[in-house]
């Protein structure tokens, strides 16, 4: 498929706007006589709240009115479905009772004429608690296994019996503090009705679900919402669907009859915003003497909250990544006294692959065998969990691509045997994975008389890119400059759009926009073979389309723009409609890569570094290769935070949260920055859409944390099976 833009680099067509501030963030919008939010957190984690006490902050300079339990309008849950497309992130209501379930709970909202004003009248609100002991403080403070979810179990063969008569077995268990996501955007809502409709501007990776939700909270009908969400400052999945402050935000700015505007502090984002949970995993695998795999067991529980049932589903990759017989999964859910977790980044997997990865190497050590030879020996040429055919699969270039290029081949197995000056060298690497979907989608494409064109869909571009790839499709497709091309994204009542999340917008919706660009074409045509037309009495199916233009036979070239002018038409429209097919039953969808990783332990000074990454990735067709690149470099570096440096801190005494802010809760920053080296192979996946192109945004965190902790392993000795990977954890013997 030769093409002129899908496929080649292009610069974001919205950086300017980003580039010069014009690019409208929630946060940035303002109403005429706009009032601020401000929500007053809980202080404790499990009890009661008795009493607050709010006069002195509702006789403070600005102070509208305090919405609490005692003061908040009766609302309707929303119904929280996937398959209606209002699921919410938090199903209770703000404000519900009096109960207090997890630090930070909001217990009231403060709204003010200015943000100052707001924030001073919510710390001066005083809460009266009754605490109550028996706090559920965390799952990897405690034993409790949870309950088992039948749902989320799969099982093939008979792994315990393989187990048992196998050559080499290992039973090994892993654990994964929480993570926070930690956007540069915060949460943020403005809301505002007019004439008995609302509309809310919010930082959202799912305008349509929320526009659902909130039409079903206030009992409105759908025409009578409006979601918008131009511009996001990064999400990671904590924005996929909304949260209480959103809903107690529009409800106040209905009761006081002025648009309310409500940005979460950074302290609040943290502790109630979403996270991933906390996760502990074990993982039973056996192999004959020749390193074939033969039986798999991997069980694993995770975090909820008292709330909101969120389930990670960790073992969801573990039956398809390695050819075995044997295989059974299963899944725990402990309900903690923490605010609800929802997706990240990789939900589920990333935890998973973590597990099983780090697995496969201590299976490796007892074999004898190289790590990145075990993994080959066991690669699955079908899918092994449904018997299927890979739609495309590239993992085997993978191996060798990123292996050749880091030098895999002059690794000394020998611990800590590799040195240079004060410095212990490991190597280690990991399998890359994430599934490959696709959603509903409808778009339209508007060809105007002025020679430009419009792109519609009720999606939203969350800073990966989607602007700047239905630009390329629309350019692909009618050879129009990307100048002359206007996207618009990120609101509700556009066509319906997908979620922004699971590395499945751009699979998603670049063929719903190019069935409208079709569409549309076929509009002009008709419009220029018709009376009057440039290309009166002609046969449609005569003409061609080239750099923006109709052609026909004879070579006669007459702009897009020009025939409209000439019929005193303001532009044709095409309305383009895609979703999965056949393809889902015939084939199995996946994205594979390989990770290589150098980390450098200084025993001197207890230093541990991440030198350098080597990966390549089987992502079908990059549509933009500098966004692809951009987004598994960024995925990577969230990798490192995950393996040495990420962890929400909940008192074992009591479950509060201790790190919720920049200065406790670490990320990595510039100095922390390996040599990234990154290599997407390019093997368009034609089963899965007409453009080859699978997800980018998950697959690069999957695997990375547990290259790292298997190369730290081989610089130290030392099997750290607990993220993240901390120097304390080094030092103790």
């Amino acid at each position: 498929m030769n093409t002129q833009f899908i496929g080649h680099r292009t610069p974001r067509v919205d950086g300017e706007y980003k580039l010069t501030g014009r690019a409208d963030y929630t946060g940035d919008h303002a109403s005429p006589d706009m009032l601020f939010g401000y929500p007053v957190p809980a202080s404790i984690a499990h009890g009661t709240l008795v009493s607050l006490e709010v006069d002195r902050a509702l006789a403070m300079p600005g102070v509208v009115s305090i919405f609490h339990h005692g003061n908040f309008p009766a609302l309707h849950r929303s119904p929280n479905s996937m398959t209606h497309q209002d699921l919410v992130s938090e199903v209770r209501l703000p404000f519900e009772d009096e109960r207090i379930y997890y630090d930070g709970q909001f217990v009231a909202l403060v709204v003010a004429e200015t943000f100052e004003e707001a924030r001073a009248a919510a710390h001066a609100v005083k809460a009266s608690y009754r605490r109550e002991d028996g706090a559920v403080t965390g799952l990897l403070h405690i034993r409790d296994e949870g309950r088992l979810l039948d749902s989320e179990g799969s099982s093939r063969g008979d792994p315990d019996a393989a187990f048992e008569a196998a050559a080499a077995r290992i039973d090994r268990s892993y654990g994964i503090a929480a993570e926070s996501h930690v956007p540069m955007e915060m949460h943020a809502t403005l809301a505002q009705w007019r004439d008995g409709r609302l509309i809310v501007h919010e930082a959202s990776q799912g305008v349509v679900y929320q526009h659902k939700a909130m039409a079903r909270i206030f009992d409105l009908a759908d025409e009578d919402v409006e979601v918008v969400s131009h511009y996001i400052g990064s999400g990671f999945g904590n924005k996929l669907f909304m949260w209480p402050h959103a809903v107690a935000t529009a409800a106040a700015a209905r009761e006081v009859g002025r648009p309310v505007k409500t940005v979460l502090p950074r302290q609040q984002d943290m502790a109630n915003g979403g996270n991933r949970p906390a996760s502990r995993q074990r993982l039973r695998l056996a192999a004959d003497e020749r390193g074939r795999l033969v039986s798999i067991r991997h069980d694993c529980t995770t975090e909820t909250s008292l709330v909101h049932t969120y389930v990670d589903s960790l073992t969801s990759a573990t039956p398809s990544l390695y050819a075995c017989d044997n295989v059974a999964t299963s899944q725990r859910l402990l309900a903690v006294n923490h605010g609800t977790p929802c997706p990240m980044r990789g939900p589920g997997e990333v935890s998973g692959i973590f597990a099983l990865e780090c697995a496969i190497d201590e299976l490796a050590e007892v074999l004898g065998m190289d790590p990145l030879e075990l993994r080959q020996r066991n690669y699955a040429d079908k899918d092994p969990a449904s018997d299927l055919p890979w739609s495309s699969k590239h993992l085997d270039a993978c191996y060798d691509d990123a292996a050749k290029r880091f030098g895999w081949a002059e690794r000394d197995p020998r611990i800590g045997a590799m040195t240079e000056g004060d410095e212990i060298i490991g190597w280690g690497m990991a399998t890359s994975t994430w599934f490959a979907g696709r959603q509903p989608c409808a778009a339209r494409v508007e060809l105007r008389a002025d020679g430009s064109i419009l792109a519609a869909c009720g999606t939203q571009d969350i800073g990966t890119g989607t602007y700047t790839v239905i630009a390329q499709t629309v350019a692909e497709l009618t050879g129009t400059a990307l100048a002359d091309i206007e996207v618009r994204l990120g609101e509700s009542g556009l066509p319906a759009g997908p979620l922004s999340g699971g590395s499945m917008a751009t699979a998603t919706t670049l063929p719903a926009v190019a069935d409208a660009v079709r569409q549309a074409i076929d509009a002009l045509k008709e419009a220029a073979t018709g009376e009057g037309g440039a290309f009166e009495g002609a046969s449609g199916d005569a003409l061609s389309v080239e750099r923006g233009a109709l052609v026909d036979d004879a070579g006669k070239r007459v702009a897009f723009g020009e025939i409209l002018a000439g019929l005193k038409l303001g532009s044709v429209n095409g309305d383009g409609q895609a979703a999965p097919g056949d393809e889902q039953q015939q084939y199995s969808f996946r994205s594979f890569g390989a990770h290589f990783v150098e980390v450098r332990w200084d025993p001197g000074i207890s230093r541990l570094r991440v030198a350098r990454v080597v990966s390549s990735y089987d992502i079908g067709r990059a549509i933009n290769p500098s966004a692809a690149r951009n987004q598994v470099e960024g995925s990577i570096v969230m990798g490192l935070g995950m393996g040495l440096l990420e962890g929400l801190d909940y008192d074992p005494r009591d479950a509060r949260l201790i790190n919720n802010n920049y200065a406790d809760y670490i990320v990595a920053s510039h100095a922390d920055m390996p040599d990234v080296d990154v290599v997407l192979l390019d093997n368009p996946d034609y089963a899965f859409n007409e453009f080859g192109a699978r997800g980018v945004g998950e697959i690069g965190l999957t695997g990375i944390a547990a290259a790292i902790a298997n190369a730290v392993h081989h610089a130290t000795g030392k099997r750290i099976r607990e993220l993240p990977i901390t120097i304390e954890k080094l030092l103790v013997d």
